[in-house]
């Protein structure tokens, strides 16, 4: 039986940092559980049904998306749809996990952060109440590592916006705010943090080992499932 092939979808974006950064987290993945394919959904190829379409055997597709919105409940799935394979199968995305919280602590703590500062979550944005629910949950697990509450800001979509949340917290008195960018990659969404009136903005997640176990980890749960019924 020819073991399932891992698939990494994630956004698209035109920034070759972020392109580079997607890179680099499946290569880190394939280190650990053998070859790993990446596709977009969006703005640039191949798409999952594209890479789908090179994949002999079953396949395990791990949305690289930080929470559940259009993309993951939809568009992915409609990819596997227009295969009319059954050897398919989606992992939840990879966040909310408190395995990012971590990772969100050490951007925090490189960034100056210091125990006692205001903390802004600032996440892509999503008109999908699922997605901004799943925002709200990664709020939550950083808070627990914090101490102190988290506050939520969106980059383009929802609201608030990154700095009304920034704006805020000043308003309570905070002495200093401290963005956590919530997002995977370097791009336009993190560029705009800069200006959104914090002490400091955290680097995005990018291609760290945490990430790397959790989605070897996932994707060993699910592709061990999908074998178990042939």
């Amino acid at each position: 039986m020819t073991d399932p092939t891992l698939v990494l979808v994630a956004h698209g974006t035109r920034s070759a940092v972020g392109v580079g950064t997607v890179a680099r987290l499946a290569e880190m993945v394939s280190e650990r559980v053998g070859p790993v394919r990446v596709a977009f959904v969006d703005v640039l190829g191949p798409t999952p049904s594209e890479v789908l379409s090179e994949v002999d055997g079953p396949a395990v597709l791990m949305p690289a998306f930080l929470a559940s919105g259009y993309h993951v409940r939809v568009d992915i799935p409609e990819h596997v749809a227009q295969t009319g394979r059954s050897d398919v199968r989606v992992t939840h995305a990879l966040g909310p996990d408190p395995a990012i919280a971590q990772v969100l602590l050490a951007r925090l703590r490189a960034a100056g952060w210091r125990p006692g500062d205001d903390v802004v979550l600032a996440a892509a944005g999503s008109s999908d109440p699922d997605a901004l629910a799943d925002v709200r949950v990664a709020a939550d697990h950083l808070e627990a590592l914090v101490g102190t509450p988290v506050e939520i800001g969106y980059a383009a979509t929802a609201s608030p916006t990154v700095a009304e949340a920034v704006a805020a917290a000043r308003g309570r008195g905070a002495r200093r705010v401290v963005v956590a960018a919530y997002l995977l990659a370097p791009g336009l969404f993190h560029t705009r943090l800069s200006g959104a009136g914090a002490d400091a903005v955290a680097e995005p997640l990018g291609a760290d080992d945490a990430l790397a176990d959790l989605v070897a980890a996932r994707f060993r749960a699910d592709a061990e499932a999908l074998t178990s019924r042939r």
